[in-house]
């Protein structure tokens, strides 16, 4: 399977998107396309997935080609429970309506009568329930669910319908019903921007046994280095292909540019010599011939042109009068939302100087924290103290909420208290994707991603010591994230941040904490190191059965307790383990039984008996029904058995 792109041309008025662009997508290839924001990567996408059309070119797809679409912009889901959903996407749906239909007519004995009808009848329903196989439809549910908690979800949300997520979880059902349909090629448009970590690294495993192929278009360098062995950069209308994963592409790229940089100097000079003649001799007529000829070498020289060097903003954060040693101390901190708890007894100390990460699955509190340590959300219990000449400022994306909706951009950005002068202003706005005249639009106009940058550029010319962000790089470009990692790397003072990207946290992090079942765990080191020594924790807590065993120097009463604990969950999952043998065994024998009365219902000798065909298909029917309790019945048993404690 592979899809052919062939002089793909596509312009908005005078501004060229394309400009005979051409490359292949062949089967397992694994393509990050990158450029800076504008340069066409989300319209190219569109373009392949047939929802934009090309001014002019080829787009040559394999035949019965299956192409998964992930859009960036969110969208509106059906108002359906999460699984329907699903199968509706993978097509599951559709070939269950038309089996049970196949069954109902099968079913009718007016229809038997008619052995050549009948025939037909049964050649569709084999044919049906071939590709209701093919399409994993008798395991759907159970590989849906598992797809559903990779990405975040619980069991029971597979049961609640669509219209009652918020529009970032709508993406992970998204997500989640691409993954399942299994297509030939996957075009993904930024897919980590509504995942945290621990769904990231799951979708990256889920993608590394993926055996189609994937373009992709992603600001996490992370996801691109890891996910990634081709990279195609799209600038200036063209796409220049680079045979490496990102971070050797960045290295290629340099070298690529500096060598072009050099053969530009020399065409100038070149260029510059040959004008000099031809300025020098042009009315001489002893010299015409010479000038003609350096008048074609002229004309023939295609110029080279350079991408425009990015301005490399320089900004220091403003840091007000140096903090007490000790910035933040949470003593038994726990938040309850009614009779959600969110987390309990948390206790910690941030120093002076510390770059902190805090991290957990969607949902661990991470944000309420946050809140709550910048005093915007009082704790249910607990008591947070800021030390002495602490001056903090909190970053969320609701801090768009604070903007005067009736300044324009350049109106804000000059009421923000800085000692920037205008002309540095203007430039860190452009750093911040605020340039030209787009600094006059009013801020009530901007989309949302627009306001949460304004609010981080504002607070970024604040005078600090503690700064508490939750996810700022969001809605950030490449260049743009680099100025504020930049940034944050030079500031002094104390740093306490929520992201999903994992290499500003890798670069920015020196401890880690994480929110985790309700309790806080402390790492003293990176992002990187975190997530080796969790995998350790988490090995640990599985080996001695999620049990807070208080193992000291595996003495043997030690030894002998963690054996007595494993045979006692041995002892009490007995019956349970019983259940579940006798359920595989039950399922594999109806399933037997289905092969053997679809074997029978493609006999001459039994389609010449309408009665016994009628019985054969009751027959089937009530296995069918059996055989979707059984596995309804084992899935519960084994999730029952996997969290037995």
């Amino acid at each position: 399977m592979e899809i052919d792109v062939k002089n793909l041309n596509l312009a908005f008025g005078e501004r060229v998107i394309f400009d005979n662009i051409n490359f292949k997508l062949v089967d397992k290839s694994r393509t990050g396309l990158v450029g800076n924001n504008g340069a066409g990567k989300t319209t190219l996408l569109k373009v392949i997935s047939g929802e934009l059309e090309p001014d002019s070119g080829v787009i040559e797809k394999s035949k019965n080609l299956k192409l998964g679409y992930l859009p960036q912009d969110l969208i509106e889901l059906e108002p359906v429970p999460v699984m329907q959903f699903l199968k509706d996407r993978a097509g599951i749906s559709e070939l269950e309506l038309k089996l049970r239909e196949s069954e109902l007519k099968l079913s009718d004995k007016s229809l038997l009568r008619d052995n050549k009808l009948l025939d037909n009848l049964l050649k569709g329903h084999a044919e049906l329930t071939r590709r209701f196989e093919t399409a994993g439809g008798f395991a759907f549910e159970s590989m849906a669910l598992k797809v559903l908690k990779g990405l975040g979800f619980s069991q029971s949300d597979a049961d609640k319908n669509c219209k009652d997520f918020s529009g970032g979880w709508k993406m992970r059902i998204l997500m989640s019903a691409l993954l399942l349909s299994n297509p030939d090629v996957l075009l993904l448009d930024e897919p980590t921007n509504h995942l945290d970590t621990e769904s990231m690294e799951w979708l990256e495993s889920w993608l590394r046994s993926y055996q189609g192929a994937m373009l992709t278009v992603s600001h996490d360098r992370r996801f691109l280095e890891n996910m990634t062995s081709q990279t195609f950069d799209l600038s200036r209308g063209k796409i220049t292909i680079y045979p490496y994963g990102y971070e050797r592409y960045l290295i290629a790229k340099t070298q690529s540019q500096e060598q072009l940089a050099h053969e530009a100097e020399s065409q100038k000079r070149q260029i510059a010599k040959l004008e000099l003649f031809i300025n020098r001799f042009r009315y001489k007529a002893t010299k015409a011939a010479q000038v003609q000829s350096r008048l074609k070498q002229l004309d023939k020289i295609n110029i080279i042109e350079l991408d425009s060097a990015e301005k490399s903003v320089k900004f220091k954060i403003p840091e007000a009068e140096q903090s007490g040693w000790e910035v933040i101390k949470a003593s038994n901190l726990s938040k309850n939302y009614d009779d959600l708890r969110v987390f309990s007894d948390i206790n910690f100390v941030l120093n002076r100087g510390e770059r902190v990460a805090l991290v957990g699955v969607n949902g661990a509190g991470k944000s309420t924290l946050l809140r709550l340590l910048s005093l915007s959300e009082e704790p249910s219990s607990g008591v947070i103290k800021y030390g002495h000449n602490v001056k903090a400022a909190f970053y969320s994306q609701e801090s768009a909420l604070n903007l005067n909706y009736e300044n324009t951009i350049w109106q804000e950005a000059n009421e923000a208290r800085s000692k920037l002068n205008a002309s540095e202003r203007r430039s860190l706005l452009g750093a911040f994707l605020f340039s030209g005249d787009d600094i006059y639009k009013k801020i009530a106009i901007l989309s949302g991603g627009e306001k949460a940058r304004l609010a981080l550029f504002k607070l970024m010319l604040e005078e600090t010591n503690l700064l508490i962000l939750d996810e700022p790089t969001n809605h950030l470009d490449y260049e743009t994230r680099e100025v504020v990692e930049r940034a944050l790397l030079q500031y002094s003072g104390t740093l306490l941040i929520v992201s999903h990207d994992r290499h500003f946290l890798d670069i920015l992090a020196e401890r880690v904490l994480e929110i985790r079942n309700g309790k806080l765990y402390d790492y003293p080191g990176n992002y990187s190191w975190f997530l080796e020594k969790r995998e350790e924790l988490l090995e640990t807590e599985h080996q001695n059965l999620n049990l807070n065993l208080n193992i000291k120097n595996n003495s043997r009463n030690d030894k002998l307790i963690e054996r007595q604990e494993r045979q006692r969950i041995l002892n009490e999952t007995r019956g349970l383990r019983k259940n579940i043998s006798e359920l595989e065994s039950k399922i594999n024998k109806l399933e037997s039984g289905q092969a053997q009365i679809d074997l029978d219902l493609c006999s001459p000798e039994v389609l010449s008996n309408s009665q016994k065909v009628q019985e054969l298909m009751q027959q089937r029917n009530f296995n069918a029904k059996e055989l979707e309790q059984a596995y309804a019945d084992w899935e519960n048993l084994n999730y029952e058995l996997e969290n037995y404690k």
